[in-house]
This record gives structure tokens, C-alpha cells and sequence, in this order.
């Protein structure tokens, strides 16, 4: 092969050695293996090997994997044993890994059709729910006959909350015990303060639903935020008392009107013991701990909503519907909908929400060991490879999905070491489980022969070599350390000329014993090698991501250049499209430069100039502001516009050059908005809070306009006529003018005139007389 031997340059000194250089590498343990050449030759190309005559005796594992369990998926969700039902493909995988080795298997998801539903309702009971507590008083029925429509298998639970009944969460006065709203005159009675109540376990008959609503009275707190984080993990952790069922469908949806109280709050009323994330409801069925421990942490709730399979519904006001769409990008598998003040839109909204969280499939990784490198492919319905994304959406019941998923070991673990990791969609309770073993050890090792005669009794012989036992040395430990003679200096020369041992070791018994260094290990035939002359990138030997052999980093896998700087992963270049670089750059060393003008960004997300800009921003206006679109997928939209910066305004200001003015058509009208990339990396889009309409016009209108143009445009052409007509006119008597004027005689007389003539000559000739005349007669 041509350049570098990766595996013969690994001074490599054993068969496990040998492994961990490549995944390519293979070792050779025969034993009269090319005696003539040095002991790194055995570690070579597989191909090389069998050239050199080793077949039969190659150490090569490579990674395997293995389906323990493969039920198939299944179509129809309810029926006679809801444990049957599956909804993800395989179920148990074995994995055999070599380091750096990659390995991959499918999986395959599938939201079955009619699949049960339980629902437990969680209300804030604080005094400004109170018109809410009137408007779901028969919520049981009619939610009921909405969800049927989507499962024949629904259950339905019941439980409210206030806040933590001590101060200054409370009113604590011994005024206040029985009724807090003692002197507030809009409401003057009402119930204790509470932390959580659980009222119904899940039930299918709805009338009970009704029946608890029905007793329910509102309570009085004194701060704003109330304690709703302490129902939902109460909510999620008591699944006996609650009544979850392991075949069903969890959601858990949490109604209020103000923002909560998080951990570390309860530090205001004492608490300074952070939650357990245990269940802690008594007889009376409710939450015991609420004076004892504070508030849950965001990290605590979304650990024990996926642990018990709950998809949380946040249904909150308009005022607070960002603070809690901000919460569903820190725990996963949670959707945030407006609540009208009065909660009339509550069915509609729960529907919506269930019909989301079942378009969607979300692949999460639990326990993944540090030493194991996971990739995900997603195979959407369009058919289309997503690299890097382990997410489909804009899905439809009975809808199946696969990803391709690739496993490699990074490094090995201690002898005999094993490991395990599960794979679940989010909300489901289906899970594949994973369990890897290693493959890191070679097999001729288990065939070692101890004091054997072909290493002079001296050592052990394991893998076609000597292991000499300490104060041997030589191939077949045949020297004794110490021993010396001017015969064997020159086999510690690397040639001739060059300094016994380089000049970094002793020559003993026709060997060189190398230095020891404070830098790291000098070694080698010659002791030409060494694990510390190697290029560094910012200080750190081989980047931190490779060994240093030789001199030259031997990059992991992964990583690739002299000094193992540049990432071979593309996982960083995918943009929140799935495109690699937005399409716009290449990605180089796990960085995306971009190619296209105007671009930039991680993932040259960013291009004012380029087109199609308007739409992407058009999509994250869309999800932001109006929670529609084809990324109202609240994590989606959190992660594809989080550097949008988004303002309303009445009037658009264009003035500035660097503006884009971007327009979309809505319901018969145009939405603008202006887009403006900042010095800081982020987009600011201002948005006109209303679409611009124009109403259309009256059929009246229209026949009366086209009657005007008409009369106009003929009362034009008779104009045009006459004032063509009036300038040919004048032109002639113009001309009429021009020539009176060249004629030369008086006004008085006529050119034409003659005068008459009163006198004419007649020549006649006679005789008279026989005399002749000539004469006139007048």
C-alpha cells in the first residue's frame, strides 16, 4: 500500500497493541513468521499478512452484532392484551464491538392506530382559575367523546394544586387558616391553601370525572407564581395511586394562568432540601412533603417524565406562553398550548396536543456509555436520509419510520467489561435494549505457554512471540540483562555511522535498553521512537484525539491530519434542515465553510442575499409567533430559530440599505416583515402585528368604472377629433392668408374685370362713283 502503514508504524509489541492501532490491522502469530524482519511487521494490513505467508494464523476481529429479539410491529393498538402491542422494532440487540470499528442496525417505529389513552387533568386552583373551575364542570363528557373519536381505550384522572401553605408562599396568619380570603371583598370565602390534591385515579367512567370537578373551590395564595412543579412530579412518580397503565398512552396536562415556582425558591420559605423525586402522597391522598422539601428542578421533572413515559401538556395563557415554551426545550417530550382565560378552548386544545405528540417520533438515548460513539439516520415518509437526526414529524397514525443507527467503541474497557444502553422513542413505552460487549483481546493470548522451550525457559511464549521474564532479554530470552560484547554493538546500531541505541539507551546482550524520560516512553529496536516528539495543536499533543507514535500522530477514529485537528464527524455541519451546511459550504474538518456569497453561520444557516432566505425566516415567524407552520414543533421550532430575534411592530421602517423586505400571502392578505442580520450572529425580524388586507371591490363598482372609462375614453377621442379637426382648419386659412397677401392689386377692382368697348374700326372698301375708299365707320 502506498503512503503511511498505519499498523506497521505502531510499534506495536503485542497482539492487543496491535488491535487498538487500526481496526484494519491485523496480527500475525505465527511463529516462524519472517524471523528476519523486526517484531512490528506482525502488525500489519490484512492483505500484507497473507502476502507474507501467515494465512491461517491472523488475528483480525472485527464487530458483529446480533438481534436477540425482533418482534414485529404492531397495526392496531387496542384489543384483548394491550401488553402485545409493539411499536418499535428490534427489541433486544447484541453488539460484539472492535474500537474504532463501526457498526450499524436499523430500527423501525410505528404510532399504532387506537392506541389507549389515559389523561390525567391537573388544575390550578389558585382564586384567578375561578372561572375556569365553572367552564369544566361537565369537561369529563365532552373530552370523553372527542378522544373516542381517536381511541376506543380512553381514561380519564383528576388533581389540582395551589402552593406550599407556608410563608410567603401563603397566607399563614391565624386569620387565614380556614378561609385565606377573609377581607378580600371580590371574593370572600374560599378553601385552605394546598401543594398538590389528588382526586380521581383514571377511570373510564367520566361521570366521576364531573362529579369531582363539581366539589372543587378555589384557594388563595399569596405570591403570584404557584406550586404546579411539585403536582407534576407527584403526578408522574405515584403511578399506583395515579393509576397509570403500563399499555397506555400517558398524557398529563397541566392548566394555570401564572408562571411556577422552581427549585431553589423554596429557600424564601426555609427549604433547603432539594427534592428526592420520590412520591410523597398520604392517606388523604395528598402531597405530604409540600412544607419539607423545595421545589423540583427542570432536569429532576424531565428525568421522571420520560422515566414513567408522560407526555406533559403545558395549557397556559397568552401572557405566559413563551416562559413555558421555553421550558419544553429543557424537558423533552413536552408541548405548550394557549389557554383562553376562561378555558372554553380546553377540548379543542387537548385534542390538538394529542394529535401533535402522535405526528411525532423522537429517538432518546438512556445510560450510552462514554466510550461508545452513537450516529443516527433518519428515514422520514418522504423517503429522504436525514444524517444526524434521530427525529421525523408531519406524521399520520399507523405512519412507520426507520433510523439507521451506527455504534462505535471509542476505546476498551477494563477486561471483561460490559455495557448496556437503551434506545426509546420519547413518550413510549417500547424501548430496544443494547447490550456491547468488546472485542479487545486477542485469542491466541488465551493459548499462552508459560516457561516454554521456545523462549529458552525464560519466558512466555503467547501470539508467536517471547515474554521474557524480568532480567531476560532477546527474542527467545536468551541474555541474561548486563551481558555485553563488542560482537552484539552492532545490532544496536539502526546504521552504520548512527549512535549505539540513538543515543537514547544502553546495548545489552545484542538489545537496547532504552532511557527512561520525564517527557513519556522512549522505544523501539533502536530506540529511535519515542510518545512525545509529535506535532500539537494549542499545546496539546495530537490535538488530544489521537497516540503519538514514532514521532507521527495516529489519529483516532474519526480524526485525521498531522496533528489529529481535523474531525472526519459531519454530525456539527448538519443544519437544522438536515442539509449538510445549509447547503451553501462543505464541511472540512467537522466545520462548515461556506461556499455560497453572503453566507455564514455554524452551519451557513445565515445568508441575506441568498434566495429562498424570506421563506426559512417566514417559517420561524410562523412557529414563534402563531405556533403554526412546518415547525410548530415546539423543540423543533426552539432549535431551528434560536437565533431569531422577533418584534412586532405597526409600521414597517425600511430606510436602512442592509433591510430585506420579505411578504407572504395569508388568508387573501400579505404579512411583511424586514430581516437583519446582527454584528452578534443572531436575526432581527420585525414583524407587522396585523396582515395587510385590502378589501375587494363591489360588482357595482366595478360596472360603474368600466361605464366611466368608456363615456371617458370616447369624450377623449371627440376631443382628440375636434382639436385635430380645428388645426387642420386653421393650417388652411392660414394658408388661404398666406396667399391673399402675395397678390398686387387694389381691394376696389377685380383682376378679372374688363372694361367694354364702346368704339370699333371697321375697314371696309367701296366703290362710289367708280372711285374706291378706304376708310373707317364709327
Amino acid at each position: 500500500a502506498e503512503g503511511l502503514n498505519l499498523c506497521t508504524s505502531g510499534s506495536a509489541t503485542s497482539c492487543e497493541e496491535c488491535l487498538l492501532i487500526h481496526p484494519k490491522c491485523a496480527w500475525c502469530s505465527k511463529e516462524d513468521f519472517s524471523s528476519t524482519k523486526s517484531i512490528t511487521s506482525r502488525c500489519d494490513f490484512l492483505q500484507n499478512l497473507i502476502a507474507n505467508g501467515c494465512a491461517g494464523a491472523i488475528e483480525n476481529p472485527s464487530s458483529s452484532i446480533s438481534v436477540v429479539k425482533n418482534v414485529p410491529l404492531s397495526s392496531k393498538g387496542s384489543g384483548q392484551t394491550h401488553l402485545d402491542v409493539t411499536q418499535i422494532t428490534p427489541q433486544k440487540v447484541a453488539l460484539n464491538l472492535r474500537p474504532g470499528d463501526q457498526t450499524s442496525f436499523r430500527v423501525q417505529v410505528r404510532q399504532v392506530e387506537d392506541y389507549p389513552v389515559d389523561l390525567y387533568y391537573l388544575m390550578d386552583l389558585s382564586l384567578s382559575m375561578n372561572d375556569d373551575l365553572d367552564n369544566i364542570r361537565s369537561l369529563g363528557t365532552k373530552l370523553a367523546e372527542e378522544m373516542r373519536k381517536l381511541t376506543s381505550n380512553f381514561r380519564l384522572g383528576f388533581g389540582s394544586f395551589v402552593d406550599k401553605n407556608i410563608s410567603p408562599f401563603s397566607y399563614t396568619a391565624p386569620r387565614y387558616q380556614n378561609n385565606p380570603c377573609i377581607g378580600y371583598k371580590l371574593f370572600p370565602s374560599c378553601v385552605p391553601s394546598f401543594g398538590f390534591r389528588h382526586l380521581l385515579s383514571l377511570t373510564d367512567k367520566v361521570d366521576r370525572f364531573n362529579e369531582e370537578v363539581r366539589k372543587q373551590k378555589v384557594s388563595r395564595n399569596r405570591d403570584a407564581p404557584e406550586g404546579g412543579f411539585d403536582a407534576i412530579l407527584q403526578a408522574a412518580v405515584c403511578k399506583e395511586k395515579i393509576g397509570w397503565r403500563k399499555e397506555a398512552s400517558h398524557l398529563l396536562v397541566f392548566t394555570t394562568d401564572d408562571v411556577p415556582h422552581i427549585a431553589l425558591d423554596g429557600k424564601l420559605g426555609g427549604l433547603v432540601q432539594p427534592h428526592d423525586g420520590q412520591c410523597h402522597l398520604n392517606e388523604a391522598n395528598e402531597y405530604s412533603a409540600s412544607s419539607q422539601l423545595d421545589y423540583p428542578s427542570l432536569a429532576l421533572l424531565g428525568e421522571k417524565l420520560a422515566e414513567n413515559n408522560i407526555h406533559l401538556i403545558f395549557a397556559v395563557t397568552k401572557s405566559h406562553y413563551m416562559l413555558y415554551k421555553n421550558f419544553t426545550t429543557l424537558i423533552p417530550g413536552t408541548t405548550v398550548e394557549i389557554l383562553h382565560k376562561d378555558s372554553k378552548n380546553i377540548i379543542e386544545l387537548i385534542v390538538k396536543a394529542y394529535n401533535s405528540i402522535r405526528s411525532k417520533v423522537e429517538l432518546t438515548v438512556w445510560d450510552s456509555p462514554e466510550d461508545i460513539g452513537l450516529t443516527f439516520t433518519a428515514t422520514c415518509q418522504d423517503g429522504l436520509s436525514y444524517p444526524g437526526l434521530r427525529k421525523c414529524g408531519d406524521l399520520k397514525i399507523g405512519d412507520t419510520v426507520s433510523f439507521e443507527v451506527a455504534v462505535e467503541a471509542r476505546s476498551c474497557p477494563a477486561e471483561d467489561t460490559s455495557h448496556s444502553f437503551t434506545i426509546k422513542p420519547a413518550g413510549f413505552r417500547d424501548t430496544l435494549e443494547v447490550a456491547v460487549t468488546y472485542s479487545c483481546r486477542c485469542g491466541c493470548s488465551g493459548r499462552a505457554a508459560p516457561a516454554s522451550g521456545k523462549c529458552s525457559g525464560n519466558g512466555t511464549y503467547t501470539c508467536g512471540l517471547c515474554q521474557c521474564h524480568p532480567g531476560y532479554l532477546g527474542a527467545r530470552c536468551e541474555c541474561e540483562e548486563g551481558a555485553s560484547g563488542d560482537t552484539h554493538l552492532a545490532l544496536c546500531r539502526e546504521a552504520e555511522g548512527k549512535p549505539l541505541c540513538s543515543g537514547r539507551g544502553e546495548c545489552s546482550c545484542n538489545q537496547c535498553l532504552c532511557y527512561e524520560s520525564e517527557f513519556g516512553n522512549i522505544y523501539g529496536p533502536f530506540c529511535e521512537c519515542d510518545d512525545f516528539s509529535c506535532a500539537r495543536y494549542k499545546g496539546v499533543l495530537c490535538s488530544g484525539h489521537g497516540e503519538c507514535h514514532c514521532g507521527e500522530c495516529k489519529c483516532h477514529a474519526g480524526y485525521i491530519g498531522d496533528n489529529c485537528n481535523c474531525s472526519t464527524e459531519t454530525d456539527s455541519c448538519v443544519s437544522s434542515d438536515g442539509q449538510m451546511c445549509s447547503g451553501r459550504g462543505a464541511c472540512v474538518c467537522g466545520k462548515c465553510q461556506c461556499t455560497e456569497p453572503g453566507a455564514f453561520g455554524e452551519t451557513c444557516e445565515k445568508c441575506p442575499t441568498c434566495p429562498g432566505v424570506c421563506s426559512t425566516k417566514r417559517d420561524c415567524i410562523e412557529c414563534k409567533l402563531f405556533n403554526s407552520g412546518r415547525l410548530a414543533d415546539n423543540q423543533t421550532c426552539q432549535k431551528h430559530c434560536k437565533d431569531e430575534i422577533i418584534t412586532t411592530v405597526d409600521v414597517l421602517e425600511t430606510d436602512d440599505p442592509n433591510v430585506i423586505v420579505c411578504a407572504y400571502p395569508v388568508n387573501n392578505c400579505v404579512m411583511k416583515f424586514t430581516y437583519l442580520e446582527l454584528p452578534s450572529g443572531k436575526s432581527n425580524l420585525t414583524v407587522l402585528k396585523e396582515p395587510a388586507c385590502s378589501s375587494a371591490p363591489s360588482a357595482v363598482t366595478i360596472v360603474l368604472a368600466v361605464i366611466g372609462s368608456v363615456v371617458l375614453i370616447g369624450i377623449i377621442l371627440l376631443a382628440l377629433w375636434k382639436l385635430l379637426v380645428t388645426i387642420h382648419d386653421r393650417r388652411e386659412f392660414d394658408r388661404f392668408q398666406s396667399e391673399r397677401s402675395r397678390a398686387r392689386y387694389e381691394m376696389a377692382s377685380n383682376p378679372l374685370y374688363r372694361k367694354p368697348i364702346s368704339t370699333h374700326n371697321v375697314e371696309f372698301t367701296f366703290n362710289k362713283l367708280n372711285k374706291s375708299y378706304n376708310g373707317t365707320v364709327d
